[in-house]
Formats: structure tokens, C-alpha cells, sequence
């Protein structure tokens, strides 16, 4: 990786500076976070040329034009998440950040002014306010201007940023009122008065650590900032270097998974990019091996169509345009000049005013992205990379198409248990589906915008997720310490033209049940389609249930067996651990043989999972809704693979065909094609013997840690040259 600094300044550009340093010579040294001077020069320049950059800057001065002319408002806190004031400061804190960029570009001390005028407001309102009366009494630290710290060091984030732009235009009297009665007892707020979370390996410590370690860089206090890198003992068991140790594997994946990796992101990279202008000795963005490089390239892989793979507690609706990653490619850019990254720059379609920003939209506008480079990949979980992993199998053989299998570790208290689960996406949909979060983000009639309590109801538990669960009890047994001690052992994982298999198990999850799951992207170039391979082996020391539950998104269409339906008589599936939730809409017991269930989804695409089935397992057809008052569930179906054994092998296709267009009323190939499916194991290779589509395969899973091997099956000879084999039968 070729890491470069932001140095290539031009005679002009270098006169500008010295311009711009004696005009505030009392106060050279601002701004100089993310933004320093040279930036500012650079900057100015680059508005005056036709482009994103100036485009960018008109859009931004109009909008914060239009705020600059209505009344401050800065409100007593009253509301929750979503509410009012919540917004109001948020809004605040936004706007004083925007318009100080704006001063730097424009030189128009009006906009410095609105800034002060709004800081000093803040500076009087702070030290009248208690904690937030809409707190979360003994679960988390409450904020002041917000119900949690955490928006309150968000608040800092933002605030001590847009201070540092303005600072140098603010009389000194004014000056001293916004840092004595504001900045400072906020940035010690978070930090002494607040240890717990400030210390804390966790993205609330993330936080609070980069707002006062930004705060310590503007008003000269460099014992916050070692605090805020070491923890307030300076001991470094936390601050910002063990958050980095800890929270991110040496990929750069984020232990809480892509959703808290993408909201995490932003003060790892403010407050990196902060030290590096300040204390380029620290050499923080070589900081292990560029770990804050990769963790902002990893959260892109952690994509599909633009959306985050939604495990933990993740809102579907967060993306790679997130203002965090855009911040974050902007940086990573100006790091590593990747070409790569401008195609992700142009699909967000945002331009951030500064340095790296600038040098964004200048290679946009000369066409210089190539794309993105997407891949196949094993995330290894935890600091060592060691604690499983998140695979993500890719191909392009039929659309975009991606499994999303997770031998992951638990993912803190955001993390669910649903070991070995699995997701799949095609022609930019979610098919095979996760719940996320149940949360309806800052909707203040919904729980004050926080989590729902049906989050700790159901979508944490196992059965809402596609896993085996034993007894109808979830992994863990629902704790999460317990949760976060343990994690699956990924076997192995390996990419090829072929396709995609991981294998991965976990013996913790229940005492006495080993749990291993062989997941496979499978390339079928004859058809031009793929499909997924699922071998699921349960194994337990006595008899006992095993469920598992595929979630779909989708119309369902059709069954291969009879189903008798609970149209008239819905029952709960269950009472505890998210079964709940779930009615009892229909249920049948296959012969033994394939068992088929076909569904439509919205992007025109029929599904069916094919399965072998023995006549014991008994499929159990739901609809999530049940004991829920408030409505606060999704009204998504699922249907359980069901038996009671002491083990038992659940095996499976996932094949997409055909296509719906109702604008052209025509269906075609609304029938699976699969007409054959069997499955052996020796060796230590499975062998998986599939017909589709009058094409017959032999697809061999290679587990032997001899990864080219000769094997015999059926009197025939093959080589196996890796993890996957897919042998055409003529």
C-alpha cells in the first residue's frame, strides 16, 4: 500500500499561506485538525475552478446561508432519540461544523460570528443543565445536551472541530467564555466525569476519546490528549491505541460488525487524521501495519448494492453513502492515492471540503476512478483474527449475487447469537434474510428512537436467524458473557473460478452439540447460473430437537409437498427465546426424498430451497408477529427444518431462476429445475451429486488439509485441487 501525505503545494498556494498566516498571526496553529492551513490555501484555490469541489462548496454555502439567517436555537434537552431538542443539537452541532468550513473557504467573518454567537449560547445554557432527564437510569452514562454520552461526545466531535475553524477569528474574551464554561467542563465531562465509558473498549470509548483527544490538540491541554490515546491512568489497558488493538482484527474487520464499524469509523479517522497533522511522530497511520487504512477498505467489503450486510444490531438501511464513509474514503484516498476508491466517491456522490476532499473531486473530474474491486473474502474476528471469521463469497456469473456466512465471534452486547448463520443476496436484494435490529432509529413514538425491547425478545435470539437451534433455546443460552468467551473454529475458506466454500463449527454453543456448517458458492458456467450448497451436521450425545430456520424475503409460492395451513387457529410456536414471536401459519412432514420450497422476491427473481430430507424432519412455515402488541415487529415468513435426533445432517440448494415481470405480464421458468440431490461423505470430503436443468454435477467439498488430493467415488477417479471441485457429468 502506498501511503502519501499531503505535501505538493505550489509556489502560489505557498504565498496564499503566508498571507494567511500573518493576517492571524496571534493564532497560526488554527485551524489544524482534520483541516490544517495548507489545506485552507488549497482549498480557496480549488473553488475558484469549475468542478465537484467548487459545486460542492456553492451547495454548502447556500445551505448554511439559509440556517445563517434564522434565530439560534438552542434549547433546554428535554426529548429522547428523535426528539425535538435531540435534533435541535444535532442540527447545531452540524450546522457550527459547516460553517466554520465555510468561514476558512469564504474569509466572510459572518460566518466565524454565527458560530461564536451559537457557541456562547451553549456556554450559557451548560452550566445550568443537570443529566438528561429522559436518561436510561442504570444502564447507560447519560449526556446532558443528549438522553446518552455518546451523542454527547458526537456533539464534541463535531463541536471542537468547528471551533478550531473559527477560533482564530473570535475575540479573546469570547474565547475564553466558550472554552472555560463550555468546551472544557464538556471534554472533562466525558472523560473524569464519565470513566466507565471512557475507558471502555467500545465504540462509546471510541467516541469520547476522539472528542477529547481533539479537544486537548485545540486548547493547548496535551494531558488530555495522552488520555484520550492511553486512558485516564495513561496505563493503556483503554484509550484510543487499545481501541485500535482490540476492536479491529488484523484485517481491519470491527468486532461489533459492519454496522458499528461504520459508525465507529468516523472518530477513528478524525481523530487519526487529527494526530497525524499534529504529532506526525506517532506515525498513527502506520499504527499496526495501517490498521486504520484497512478497517475504512473493510467496511466497503462489507457491502452489497450499496447497503451493510445487516448482522448484530444493524438498521438495513445504512450504506456506503453514510456521511462516516465518506469521510472515510475521502481520507483513505488522500492516504493512498487507490483509484479504486474514486469509484465509491462518485457512487456517494458527496464531496467533503478538505484537503483530501479536494483532491477527491479533482481526480473525479479528470475521470481517474477505476472500479471498485469487490472479492471473496475471510474476515478474521477478533484482535488476533483468530476468534472465527465473517466470510463473504461473491459471484458475477448470474448478477451480482453473495453469501454471507457467519463463524463469527458474538460482537459485544450488540452482537446476536446466531453462530454459523448465513444471508444470501442477488440482483442487488436481500433473499435469504437477517432481522438486524428491531429499532426504529430516532422515531420517538417507537421507544424514543432506542432499541425495542422485542430487540432482546427476539431479534437477538437465535431462531430469528438462519441457524440450528437445540431445544429451542438460543446459543449461549442467551448470555452474553458467556456469548463473548466463545466463537467458532473456521476449518477453512477458499475462492476460485469454481466458486466460493467456507466450513466452520462451534462445539460451545450448546452443552454436548457440536454444530458444523459447510457453506459453497457454486459456478455452474454450462447454465450460466449458481447456486448454494448447505451441509449442516448436528451432532449431540442424546436425542433432542434440532430447528432450523431459513428467513426469506418474498412472496411464497409454492411447495413440492402438501401443506396444511393454520388459517383459522394461529398459535404461537413457542414461549421463550424469540419462538414467541413467531405464529404457527402451516405445517407438513416431507417423504423422504426432495423437499421443495419456491418464493418470489421483489426484484422479479424466483427462489427455491431444495432439501434432502429423510421423512423425519417436519417443516414448520411462520410469520413473525405474534405477542406483539405495539407492532413493533417486521411482518416477514420463515420456515423450520424440524426433527428430533441425537444427529442429524440437514442438506440443501438454494437455486435462483426464472423471472417475473408483471409490466410485460410474462413469467418464465417459475419451476425449480432441480431433480436429483444427494449427499456422501468420505474421506474427509463431501460429496454432493446435483441434477439441474438436464445437467447432472458432482460438487466435492474438500476438508483433508491436503488441499490437492486424488480420491475414487463410484468407481470413478478425481482430482481435487482444492476446497471445491465441481465436476460436469457428461
Amino acid at each position: 500500500m502506498l501511503f502519501r501525505t499531503w505535501k505538493k503545494i505550489t509556489a502560489v498556494v505557498a504565498l496564499a499561506l503566508t498571507v494567511s498566516c500573518v493576517s492571524h498571526s496571534s493564532l497560526a496553529q488554527n485551524p489544524n485538525l482534520v483541516i490544517t492551513q495548507a489545506d485552507v490555501v488549497a482549498m480557496r484555490i480549488g473553488v475558484q475552478k469549475e468542478g465537484r469541489f467548487q459545486n460542492a462548496y456553492n451547495d454548502l454555502r447556500a445551505t448554511v446561508d439559509r440556517q445563517l439567517v434564522q434565530e439560534i436555537n438552542v434549547p433546554v434537552p428535554k426529548d429522547g432519540g428523535g426528539g425535538y431538542t435531540h435534533e435541535v443539537h444535532k442540527k447545531n452541532y452540524q450546522y457550527m461544523y459547516n460553517a466554520g468550513l465555510i468561514f476558512q473557504i469564504s474569509e466572510d467573518q459572518k460566518y466565524a460570528d454565527s458560530v461564536k454567537d451559537m457557541l456562547l449560547e451553549y456556554a450559557e445554557l451548560y452550566p445550568t443543565l443537570d443529566v438528561h432527564p429522559k436518561r436510561k437510569v442504570n444502564s447507560q452514562n447519560p449526556g446532558k445536551f443528549f438522553w446518552q454520552s455518546l451523542n454527547e461526545a458526537m456533539w464534541m466531535v463535531y463541536t471542537i472541530q468547528a471551533y478550531d475553524l473559527v477560533k482564530a477569528a473570535i475575540p479573546a474574551a469570547d474565547r475564553a467564555t466558550i472554552e472555560n464554561d463550555l468546551l472544557k467542563p464538556v471534554a472533562e465531562f466525558l472523560s473524569v466525569g464519565q470513566p466507565s465509558t471512557f475507558n471502555k473498549v467500545h465504540n462509546h470509548g471510541t467516541w469520547a476519546t476522539a472528542g477529547v483527544g481533539m479537544a486537548g490538540y485545540v486548547l493547548d491541554e496535551p494531558e488530555w490528549v495522552e488520555m484520550a490515546l492511553y486512558d485516564l491512568e495513561k496505563s493503556g489497558k483503554g484509550g484510543f491505541l487499545r481501541q485500535l488493538d482490540e476492536l479491529f482484527s488484523p484485517q481491519g474487520y470491527y468486532n461489533e460488525g459492519p454496522y458499528y464499524q461504520r459508525f465507529a469509523l468516523l472518530p477513528f479517522i478524525t481523530f487519526a487524521k487529527a494526530i497525524e497533522n499534529n504529532e506526525p511522530e506517532r506515525k498513527i497511520f502506520e499504527y499496526r501495519d495501517g490498521i486504520v487504512y484497512k478497517a475504512i477498505d473493510t467496511t466497503i467489503q462489507l457491502s452489497y448494492a450499496g447497503l451493510f450486510y445487516p448482522i448484530n444490531d444493524a438498521i438495513k438501511s445504512k450504506g456506503t453513502d453514510t456521511i462516516e464513509l465518506v469521510h472515510g474514503v475521502t481520507i483513505a484516498y488522500g492516504l493512498s492515492g487507490e483509484r479504486g476508491l474514486l469509484s465509491i466517491a462518485e457512487e456517494q456522490n458527496q464531496v467533503i471540503l478538505s484537503g483530501d476532499g479536494l483532491l477527491v473531486a479533482e481526480a473525479l473530474d479528470q475521470g481517474l476512478q477505476l472500479p471498485y474491486a469487490y472479492r471473496s473474502v475471510a474476515f478474521g474476528d477478533g484482535n488476533d483474527g483468530k476468534q472465527g471469521a465473517l466470510v463473504i463469497m461473491r459471484s458475477d456469473l448470474d448478477g451480482e449475487q453473495s453469501v454471507l456466512f457467519k463463524p463469527a465471534s458474538q460482537g459485544l452486547g450488540h452482537g446476536h447469537f446466531d453462530k454459523l448463520t448465513w444471508q444470501f443476496y442477488d440482483l442487488g436484494e436481500e433473499i435469504v434474510s437477517d432481522y438486524g435490529a428491531a429499532r426504529f432509529l430516532n422515531v420517538e413514538a417507537k421507544f424514543g428512537g432506542r432499541y425495542l425491547p422485542e430487540n432482546n425478545s427476539y431479534a437477538k435470539h437465535t431462531v430469528a436467524h438462519n441457524t440450528v437451534v437445540v431445544d429451542e433455546i438460543s446459543h449461549f443460552d442467551n448470555n452474553v458473557k458467556v456469548g463473548n468467551a466463545n466463537w467458532p473454529t473456521l476449518a477453512y475458506f477458499e475462492t476460485s473460478d469454481e466458486g466460493s466454500v467456507s466450513r466452520a463449527s462451534i462445539a460451545t454453543a450448546y452443552p454436548g452439540v457440536n454444530l458444523d456448517r459447510t457453506l459453497a458458492l457454486v459456478n455452474l458456467p454450462e447454465l450460466g447460473r449458481t447456486v448454494v450448497v448447505d451441509v449442516f451436521a448436528v451432532t449431540g450425545q442424546s436425542k433432542q430437537q434440532y430447528d432450523l430456520p431459513l428467513h426469506y424475503l418474498g412472496q411464497l409460492i409454492d411447495t413440492s409437498f402438501p401443506l396444511q395451513a393454520k388459517a383459522n387457529n394461529l398459535q404461537m410456536l413457542g414461549t421463550d427465546n424469540g419462538y414467541q414471536h413467531l405464529w404457527l401459519k402451516g405445517q407438513a412432514t416431507p417423504d423422504s426424498g426432495l423437499a421443495k420450497v419456491t418464493w418470489l422476491n421483489k426484484n422479479g427473481r424466483f427462489y427455491t430451497q431444495t432439501s434432502l430430507v429423510d421423512g423425519s424432519e417436519t417443516f414448520l412455515f411462520t410469520q413473525l408477529g405474534a405477542t406483539d402488541p405495539n407492532f413493533n415487529l417486521r411482518n416477514e415468513q420463515g420456515f423450520i427444518r424440524r426433527v428430533k435426533s441425537n444427529e442429524h445432517t440437514f442438506v440443501s440448494v438454494l437455486e435462483p431462476h426464472g423471472e417475473y415481470n408483471p409490466s410485460k405480464e410474462y413469467t418464465l421458468d417459475a419451476v425449480s429445475t432441480v431433480t436429483s440431490l444427494t449427499y456422501t461423505e468420505q474421506d474427509n470430503v463431501v460429496f454432493v451429486e446435483l441434477s439441474i436443468a438436464g445437467n447432472d454435477y458432482l460438487i466435492a467439498l474438500n476438508s483433508s488439509a491436503q488441499n490437492a488430493k486424488e480420491v475414487t467415488f463410484k468407481n470413478s477417479k478425481y482430482t481435487l485441487s482444492g476446497r471445491l471441485s465441481v465436476f460436469s457429468q457428461k
